[in-house]
């Protein structure tokens, strides 16, 4: 199985393959609007900017920080953050109702996420290579460094 495998609900309800990222790294976050860990936001659309795929899935897990429906999600990213990577339909990324992608990513990672803003970087062929946690900024030198290698490879 790889992650190219998976159609996800992007946050207009919309089928949304992610076999249209096969060949290019991906990082995968779950984000929130309303957490300490929210300016990440800048630094993702940043990392988009400059060539990134990254792929955000709302979720209201991590102390209930992603309370709005889909449409203000996608409002609050774009106006205050200028977001216009893609945001999915909100998702559980945990537990017993844990959407099948993030399944898969937890399984390959052996990790779960403990928070918001919890990034997945996926190689070209759709397998995991790295998990950081919500402290480790988009534009780290390790996680922006991960991304580069595979990206040349």
């Amino acid at each position: 199985m790889s992650f190219h495998e998976f159609t996800v609900k992007d946050i207009d309800g919309k089928d949304f393959k992610l076999s249209k990222y096969a060949g290019k790294p991906v990082l995968v976050v779950n984000v929130a609007s309303e957490c300490g860990f929210t300016p990440q936001y800048k630094d993702l659309q940043e990392l988009h900017k400059s060539g990134a795929v990254v792929i955000g899935f709302p979720c209201n897990q991590f102390g209930k920080q992603e309370p709005g429906n889909e449409q203000e999600i996608k409002e609050f990213a774009k106006s205050k953050f200028g977001v216009t990577f893609p945001l999915m339909s909100k998702i559980d990324v945990i537990g017993a109702n844990q959407s099948p992608v993030y399944r898969f990513l937890t399984e390959k990672a052996s990790q779960e996420p403990k928070w918001n803003f919890h990034k997945f970087l996926v190689d070209s062929t759709g397998k995991i290579v790295s998990s950081f946690s919500s402290k480790v900024n988009p534009l780290s030198p390790d996680l922006k460094g991960a991304f580069e290698k595979l990206k040349k490879a």
